[in-house]
């Protein structure tokens, strides 16, 4: 089942979803973004970064919580920087300028709290 498949209807009372396909097929992509699950209030995606490509994004409008399942590399929030391995999670404040520095190749699950109006 695709994270679309979850809108806008009801939702199940569970719902699994596939982290590890996600994380292989995006580095077979040589990097990217897949949202695994959404629901209202939630967004759980998996996001690999290959180097050199450097990681772009920008300040998120939700906190979210990074989980390390692969790799090591370190994340710069604002004027502090957060050295990461395996088994690592770290919380993003909204608004915060964030990126991931110092991979060669990292996979995390991205974990949003998407607020509701």
């Amino acid at each position: 089942m695709t994270a679309e498949s979850f809108e806008p209807g009801p939702l199940p009372v569970a719902h699994a979803f596939e982290i590890e396909e996600a994380k292989e097929r995006l580095a077979a992509a040589g990097g990217g973004y897949e949202i695994v699950h959404r629901s209202p209030g939630l967004e759980v995606g998996v996001y690999v970064l290959v180097a050199p490509e450097p990681d772009r994004q920008q300040p998120h409008e939700d906190d979210e919580i990074y989980v390390v399942l692969e790799g090591t590399g370190s994340l710069q929030v604002e004027d502090e920087q957060v050295e990461l391995q395996v088994g690592h999670a770290v919380f993003v404040p909204a608004g915060a300028e964030h990126r991931f520095v110092g991979y060669e190749q990292l996979s995390v699950l991205v974990i949003f709290e998407r607020r509701r109006s």
